[in-house]
């Protein structure tokens, strides 16, 4: 072996293992650590994107999308395969019932209404789901999972929340709260799609 093919492995290999450290490094965002990967249902999931919602100028919650690869888009993102996950963690006390309001608004203001019948039902519950919570503290976390085969599984503080939504439709209309053309937040869509 040639001195300067020894040098590019050496070099390569430091690349690789300097890679692979960055992969395990959570992502730090707002003093809220996202882990990078995740695993869900036996499947790693990377961080496709994170950022933080505003309000206003108060900084409300950190979200973490994670996919089984890298999506640029929206519809990149519904038609990922396998399982995801939206991760929210609060950087400020909501009162969880407007927190379910709000995603409401946020879905009824990105479906198109011949849809939004089909999800009144799922809705309601979600919003059920939310009130009971009464609040969530600064520092508390849910998630918003698609498993294929189950469904939308939402968890509280580290529980799941009753059965799971099973069509694809409703997880799709959740993340358009995030991910539509009318986004809670148009930076956080931006970073969540790693474009900002």
């Amino acid at each position: 072996m040639t001195l300067s093919l020894y040098k590019q492995c050496i070099t390569g290999l430091a690349g690789l293992m300097l890679s692979l450290g960055a992969l395990a490094a959570p992502v730090e965002i707002s003093g809220i650590k996202l882990d990078d990967p995740v695993e869900l249902q036996g499947t790693k999931l990377q961080l496709n994107g994170a950022g933080v919602r505003y309000k206003a100028v108060f900084k409300v919650y950190v979200a973490g999308l994670y996919l089984g690869k890298k999506a640029a888009t929206p519809e990149e993102v519904y038609a990922a395969p396998g399982p995801k996950r939206l991760s929210i963690t609060l950087l400020r006390e909501i009162d969880s019932n407007e927190l379910g309001k709000a995603f409401t608004k946020g879905i009824e203001d990105n479906t198109p209404k011949g849809e939004m019948s089909k999800l009144i039902p799922g809705l309601i519950r979600m919003g059920q789901i939310f009130a009971d919570q009464k609040k969530l503290l600064t520092g508390e976390n849910f998630t918003i999972d698609w498993i294929p085969g189950t469904g939308t599984v939402l968890t509280v503080k580290g529980k799941q929340q009753g059965e799971p939504f099973r069509e694809i439709e409703f997880f799709n209309a959740l993340m358009r709260i995030w991910l539509g053309p009318q986004p809670a937040d148009w930076k956080l869509k931006e970073a969540l799609l790693s474009k900002g």
